[in-house]
């Protein structure tokens, strides 16, 4: 029987290891965008989803975890985001060992800027050789990438350094570390371009290919499976993903568009606003989770002042020592605009925060260092600014704080004047038959347009 449209594309292996009928994953957004009713939606019709655990708090990981469990039968396949947070490594690595401890076999890594421990932990864990002596990876890690230098830390085995600490402190045993060091990080890499969320604004014409080539020469010098290289970021339309495979792509990863979807962890409110979005309705701002460094994500233009706002902040953050240093008339509007309150009460609100998180230490050193707890205090508006729209607060629709890409405009133009032009019928597993079935389309009718008009001599 000949296979269903689109079911060929991309890599068979990894239509295999995440037992997925498509090349084709719905990626995690944060805060539970990317819902437990996503995930469980997607791999009931034989697809893969990962959970966007980034942002959430222990408890409510595990919760979503519980969820997953009663709904899908043992063994399901289904994933787990692992977000990368500089400004809490103890975050982290309580993640991963939540994660082992309920046997959680996939972790898409995102926002990571190096490899760190807590990551290498969680592919090493259970690493065994095969039968023939081949080291096998009991959990496979899919990085999002952007910049060739984060790539080539993935495509490497873990530092040796890394695997000799959590030997020594009782994580790994040495067996696990003997056969991780001969794996790269990473099973599978995710090139971000033009995504929603965090992004370096990079191009997928460019990274996909030299990520590719990056990824041969990795495998050449190591041996064994190469890691399998995937492209996210724009994928709106049939056409898009269909690039994607013709750029080599071993398979493809939507966010954008499933964010207006009715399985997607957000307010109705923002679902209306992201339906009538068009390609150009999109901006860059600062990510708040990397403020500091000035990271940025692309995120809604329309409809809310969020990207002015932030870019603001991130401006007096970066001309002012402390929140003192800031004239009285700006500070009055930021009170007005952003805060919704005084400053002072802002910090409240922070101190509070991490007190009942059980991480008083971070505002204890703040308060004496004016420059950290400016950059805590703005902060707080980009929590507050992503809180009120998975809310759909109607009286602070202006701070709408959407992490998304053009590929929702394109989507929306493509499915005007359909059954999907509702995001109520937009389920995730629908669009992803039709992005998939559609890209098999578009490439078959263009090998027939290239049989039929070959090249001149």
């Amino acid at each position: 029987m000949a296979a269903r449209p689109g079911t060929v594309l991309g890599s068979a292996r990894f239509r295999e290891v995440y037992r997925t009928r498509h090349a084709y994953v719905a990626g995690s957004m944060y805060q539970g965008i990317a819902s437990t009713d996503l995930v469980v939606r997607m791999a009931e019709h034989g697809l893969f989803g990962f959970f966007g655990a980034g942002g959430l708090s222990l408890a409510r990981i595990g919760a979503a975890l519980d969820d997953i469990g009663r709904r899908l039968p043992p063994g399901a396949a289904y994933g787990m985001n692992l977000l990368h947070d500089m400004a809490d490594p103890d975050l982290e690595r309580a993640t991963v060992e939540l994660f082992l401890r309920r046997d959680v076999r996939h972790v898409e890594a995102a926002a990571f800027t190096r490899v760190t421990a807590p990551l290498v932990l969680f592919r090493a864990k259970g690493a065994h050789r095969d039968a023939a002596g081949v080291p096998v990876a009991a959990r496979q890690v899919l990085a999002k990438v952007s910049r060739p230098e984060v790539a080539r830390q993935f495509l490497a085995p873990p530092a040796p350094g890394l695997l000799a600490a959590l030997v020594a402190e009782g994580a790994l045993t040495r067996d696990e570390a003997a056969v991780a060091a001969e794996l790269p990080v990473a099973s599978d890499l995710c090139v971000e371009s033009d995504s929603g969320g965090h992004t370096d604004q990079g191009v997928a014409l460019a990274l996909v290919p030299t990520l590719r080539r990056l990824r041969d020469r990795a495998a050449r010098d190591t041996g064994g499976e190469p890691v399998r290289v995937g492209a996210a970021g724009g994928i709106g339309t049939p056409e898009a993903a269909a690039a994607c495979f013709l750029l080599g792509a071993d398979f493809v990863l939507t966010g954008s568009v499933n964010q207006c979807s009715p399985q997607a962890g957000t307010s109705d409110t923002v679902k209306d606003l992201l339906a009538g979005l068009d390609v150009q309705d999109v901006a860059y701002a600062p990510a708040g989770d990397l403020f500091e460094i000035g990271s940025r994500v692309q995120v809604v233009r329309r409809g809310t002042m969020f990207p002015a706002r932030a870019n603001q902040l991130h401006d007096l953050y970066r001309r002012h020592d402390r929140l003192e240093d800031i004239d009285a008339r700006t500070l009055s509007t930021l009170e007005r605009t952003c805060f919704r309150r005084p400053v002072a009460e802002v910090w409240e609100d922070v101190v509070r925060h991490y007190r009942d998180t059980g991480r008083p230490q971070i505002t204890h050193d703040a308060a004496h260092d004016p420059r950290r707890r400016m950059a805590l205090v703005f902060r707080w508006y980009f929590a507050a600014s992503t809180r009120a729209a998975l809310d759909g607060a109607k009286d602070d629709t202006a701070n709408y704080q959407i992490h998304c890409g053009p590929a929702m405009g394109a989507f929306n133009r493509l499915v005007e004047g359909t059954a999907l032009e509702s995001w109520r019928r937009r389920d995730v597993d629908a669009i992803a038959d039709l992005l998939m079935t559609g890209a098999a389309d578009v490439l078959a009718g263009a090998g027939a347009r290239t049989a039929s008009h070959p090249p001149s001599s």
